[in-house]
């Protein structure tokens, strides 16, 4: 047993203090008792007060003019602290801005590598302010987010993680709403989820981050099989998922640049099997407007269930109406409306007049990582303002959900679609091939990754024409 845990040296240490400290205490009272004498007694008393007096006020004017010249700051209490000169070492407290990151990497499953990342993180002042982990046969994967000085540099926060013991490293910029928990986050994508079913695949690209969604019908317009057969499990394959979609399609998830961890895998099968148990659901929400010329029309959501009155509304559409919207033969027209009016590929608004009937649809259709908008009005009801409008609410539906950015393809002598385009304020990029003529608009304003479709799939979702 060692000196500083024995109970015996521990008492003999408490009477050998005490007697230092009486002998200190005897010496101090007979120092001041020849000091005070001195004083009282001596001839010089009262000189030596006065001298001592002056002196410490010199002395203390001097430290005053010293401290404002050199700008002398007390030393840091914590010894093992960095220089404070470090700019990375500056405090959080002093003002300096800070940015959000959040951060993967794998690191070995033993004890000790988790404690020394973070202590190498904790020497370039980054604060950790959330932790996951995802276990794995030959390690463990990592999800940080964290608050790091904004002068780090990207490249600086990727080189710490990697001397520390981390590999396979990535980075990306964060907001506040990932400053909400896990549990807490899982359930709000839940609710969303529970509530509309066209909800499912933002749901995942939240959960999930930046990574393109296929929904693939279980058949072509002409009967022709689309969707590959599914486990009921589902699929897992490094950086793509698959599942059984509802409708008797698939939907595959694909993130080249992260692999999938079975975590992930988990809440995401967790999800599309809450969807698949509660079927089919839109939110029943209705909107009356009154058009300039007095008729009142009615705005809400549309499914499959409006087939059979699209159906209607497309005999009595003209020939170049059909044409402008869809693209293709118009004898194809009633075959889209399957994909179209399906919460699992988007979202349809329909307008209906105060007697029910369909007059105008306006669709926004997830498209892999980007999203079209489509408008359908009805002859005798265009030019009043009813494609204006579906525009605008479907746009607003598009920024509320995140999108970057948004296409519409139409013909180049589509005048009234280009000028509803036009009309929302947004900025615009234009696209002409061989007549096609592709808009695309930034709903948030920031710029997108591109400016324009580089193809142009076929209403159903099925290829490029």
């Amino acid at each position: 047993m060692t000196e500083a845990t024995s109970p015996n040296s521990s008492r003999r240490h408490h009477w050998r203090k005490d007697i230092v400290e009486l002998a200190a205490l005897f010496t101090a009272v007979g120092v001041a008792d020849s000091v005070a004498n001195t004083v009282a007694h001596g001839p010089a008393g009262p000189v030596m007060l006065y001298a001592s007096a002056g002196s410490l006020l010199a002395a203390t004017g001097f430290h005053l003019w010293w401290s404002r010249r050199h700008g002398h700051a007390p030393p840091p209490t914590d010894t093992g602290a960095a220089a404070p000169d470090s700019p990375a070492e500056a405090p959080e407290a002093g003002g300096q801005e800070t940015a959000l990151w959040r951060m993967r990497t794998t690191v070995q499953d033993e004890p000790g590598s988790l404690a020394a990342l973070c202590t190498a993180l904790a020497a370039q002042r980054v604060d950790i302010l959330s932790l996951q982990t995802h276990p794995l046969s030959d390690g463990t994967v990592d999800e940080f987010l964290l608050r790091a000085p904004a002068l780090l540099a990207p490249a600086d926060l990727t080189r710490t993680v990697a001397g520390s013991g981390g590999a396979q490293t990535w980075l990306e910029r964060a907001d506040a709403h990932d400053l909400v928990d896990a549990p807490t986050r899982m359930l709000g994508l839940a609710t969303r989820t529970a509530l509309d079913s066209a909800e499912l695949p933002l749901a995942l690209r939240q959960l999930l981050g930046r990574c393109t969604i296929h929904s693939v019908p279980a058949r072509s317009l002409r009967g022709r099989p689309l969707a590959e057969q599914v486990p009921a499990e589902g699929v897992l394959d490094e950086h793509t998922m698959t599942f059984r979609d509802p409708s008797g399609g698939s939907l595959t998830i694909e993130r080249p640049q992260l692999p999938f961890t079975p975590t992930e895998f988990a809440r995401v099968r967790a999800l599309v099997d809450l969807d698949t148990r509660l079927g089919q659901r839109v939110p029943p929400r209705r909107d009356v407007l009154t058009l300039p010329e007095g008729n009142a029309i009615t705005i809400r959501r549309a499914d499959t269930t409006d087939r059979a009155a699209a159906r209607e509304m497309h005999d009595r559409c003209s020939a170049d109406t059909l044409a402008l919207r869809y693209h293709g033969p118009v004898t194809d027209a009633d075959r889209y409306l399957g994909h179209l009016l399906s919460p699992r590929f988007g979202r349809t608004l329909a307008v209906e007049t105060t007697s029910g009937r369909l007059v105008a649809l306006g669709h926004l259709l997830w498209d892999g990582d980007e999203t079209e908008v489509a408008l359908l009005v009805e002859d005798a009801w265009q030019q009043r303002g009813i494609g204006a409008e579906l525009l605008r609410r479907l746009m607003a539906m598009a920024s509320e959900t995140g999108c970057e950015s948004v296409y519409a393809v139409t013909q180049a002598s589509n005048t009234g679609m280009v000028a509803a385009m036009r009309g929302l304020g947004l900025p615009l990029d234009y696209q002409i091939e061989e007549g096609t003529l592709v808009i695309t608009a930034r709903p948030t304003g920031v710029p997108a990754h591109r400016s324009a479709r580089e193809a142009v799939r076929t209403p159903d979702g099925s290829g490029r024409r």
